[in-house]
């Protein structure tokens, strides 16, 4: 199982409550909902990949289970992993998804590219 599927679920029913535009792509070896044309959050098979405002970072980073988003080798601003194992609840859940959906809708959309 590329993702985990029970977190993509979570994710998915949290979001839907909240948001219309949101689109799933699978990339990054998991699934990437994209809320808006923007890049929110991300499942994979053991983390949650949050995008939130790049001033929460080193906040974000105190919390149980964060971690740099760093799968390129350099850590990336206003990315964060959250391990699974930090999930279990509902609250700790929808605090990382409130911090992504916040920021989503300030955030930028990157620029599409002309095919």
């Amino acid at each position: 199982m590329p993702y985990n599927e029970k977190l993509a679920d979570r994710v998915r029913d949290y979001i839907a409550q909240y948001q219309e535009n949101i689109e799933e792509k699978k990339m990054f070896g998991g699934l990437c909902f994209m809320v808006n044309d923007k890049m929110c959050v991300g499942v994979e098979s053991e983390r949650l990949m949050v995008r939130l405002h790049p001033d929460l970072q080193d906040e974000a980073l105190e919390q149980e289970g964060a971690a740099p988003m760093d799968f390129t080798g350099k850590p990336m601003k206003g990315y964060v992993f959250v391990n699974i194992g930090s999930l279990h609840s509902n609250k700790q859940l929808h605090y990382w998804l409130d911090h992504a959906l916040a920021y989503n809708a300030i955030a930028k959309a990157s620029k599409k590219k002309k095919k």
